[in-house]
């Protein structure tokens, strides 16, 4: 999502360590930069400004200017900033005390407040919470319909509203029968409106006096920028909302609604969503999102991403398969369709420590998910006799295999070409359980072979 504003900033930064030195002048002239790349992102002005007056403030001081390298002084003290700008920390949701805790939704109408009901549903179930859904919208049509299915895919059960009840005694009897049955978290999904009116406000302030409220989390779309921003001031002010969830945030959006948000409302980003999957949403984590802007990737968040879709057992197993040189083209679509579940290459690919310096390289691969998708398909166009040796794939197999998967021989070519590459690396580095001494290549003692 941060993409361009990654790019930009990067740009900046480059010119500043060019100089052997720096000056106010430089800085100055960095900090516009800074400045216009904010706006371009679609970042609240006020908050643009106090940004860059506070990074100025700091960039120019004594510290910085006299150091040994500057401008890694100055990107240091930009990504303290953004990480203030963004929350410093991770907020977690206020799940202690009076049990059941009750969460209402609340946000406009298409934000995504009941998939991600479902989706925050999810995560409480996976962290051994009892979470009750209840619709609570009764204007919109199916609305309460979609949350019954979307609490099937997740098991979570459902509260059996109607649309002849009023929202503030849904949520009364939903919590009465929660208390009852033993679920110890309560998710409201609230009706929204196409803009913010009093009708809309008179009735969440209905639902909050009827129940007592642990967490009022206002769900925004991120690809509406400052309007997702102006609106959720509004909410803040008139509800009090405890926090924020951005979705669509694996999209296009510039980021100008994560940026703004916080210091908006006064209140934090809990939760992102980051994909369609019902699996897809994540804490957020203010100093991780930094890190990726500034282009210094996000490993952390990587690896959570892999350890929810690779089970321990099966990563052994590769490991065993990759000592053993063993790797078949059926491992590899099993491994290809792993990272699928993580997210878009592209989503991936940002959170990879220097990137940006790959993608400016301009004989470098650029993973996509259009390639990721193509190499799946001609792999699964493979028999599985073939997939267990890909040496049998002679001419007419490929021009099989290229039709099957609607592309060409060039590219089955190339997938082939690069899985056999892939062998012969891993067969490098399997066979160093030798090491060279005096020029003279020795094995290991057994013991401490792999």
């Amino acid at each position: 999502m941060f993409e361009n504003l990654t790019e930009r900033l990067d740009g900046v930064f480059r010119k500043l360590r060019g100089h052997g030195t720096l000056t106010e002048e430089n800085i100055a002239e960095a900090m516009r930069e800074v400045r216009t790349a904010l706006l371009e992102a679609d970042v609240n002005l006020q908050v643009v400004k106090e940004f860059v007056a506070s990074v100025t403030a700091k960039a120019v001081g004594k510290e910085v200017l006299t150091s040994l390298a500057p401008g890694q002084q100055v990107i240091k003290v930009v990504y303290e900033e953004l990480v203030s700008l963004l929350g410093t920390h991770s907020e977690s949701l206020r799940l202690d005390g009076r049990q059941p805790v009750v969460i209402m939704m609340a946000g406009l109408q298409g934000s995504g407040k009941t998939t991600t009901s479902a989706k925050l549903a999810r995560l409480l179930k996976e962290k051994g919470r009892k979470p009750f859904l209840v619709p609570a919208d009764v204007y919109r049509p199916a609305a309460i319909e979609q949350l019954h299915v979307l609490g099937e895919q997740v098991g979570v059960p459902v509260f059996a509203s109607s649309t002849a009840q009023k929202p503030a005694d849904i949520a009364r009897q939903a919590e009465a029968q929660a208390v009852a049955a033993g679920y110890d978290t309560v998710i409201l999904d609230t009706a929204g409106r196409l803009h913010v009116d009093e009708e809309l406000m008179a009735e969440l302030q209905e639902i909050s006096r009827a129940v007592s409220l642990s967490e009022v989390l206002f769900v925004a779309d991120a690809m509406t920028g400052q309007d997702a921003v102006t609106v959720a001031a509004k909410f803040s002010a008139d509800l009090e909302i405890t926090g924020v969830i951005l979705t669509k945030m694996e999209g296009d959006a510039r980021g100008g609604a994560a940026l703004s948000v916080k210091q908006i409302t006064g209140r934090p980003i809990k939760f992102v969503g980051v994909g369609e999957g019902l699996d897809a949403l994540e804490v957020f984590h203010p100093e991780r999102a930094a890190s990726r802007i500034l282009g210094m990737g996000d490993v952390l968040s990587l690896i959570e991403r892999a350890e929810k879709v690779v089970d321990e057992k099966k990563a052994q197993q590769l490991a065993s398969k990759l000592r053993k040189n063993t790797f078949t083209l059926e491992d590899f679509l099993e491994q290809l369709q792993h990272i699928k579940k993580m997210g878009s290459m592209e989503q991936l690919m940002s959170m990879v420590p220097g990137i940006n310096k790959l993608r400016q390289l301009k004989d470098a691969p650029q993973p996509s998910q259009k390639e990721l998708l193509k190499t799946e398909a001609i792999i699964l166009s493979m028999t599985r006799t073939e997939r267990a040796n890909y040496k049998i794939i002679n001419a007419s197999r490929r021009i099989r295999i290229a039709k099957g998967s609607g592309t060409s021989v060039q590219e089955v070519n190339r997938v082939l070409k690069s899985y056999a590459l892939m062998l012969k690396m891993m067969k490098k580095i399997s066979g160093k359980s030798a090491v060279v001494k005096d020029g003279q290549r020795r094995k290991l003692p057994k013991g401490l072979r792999r």
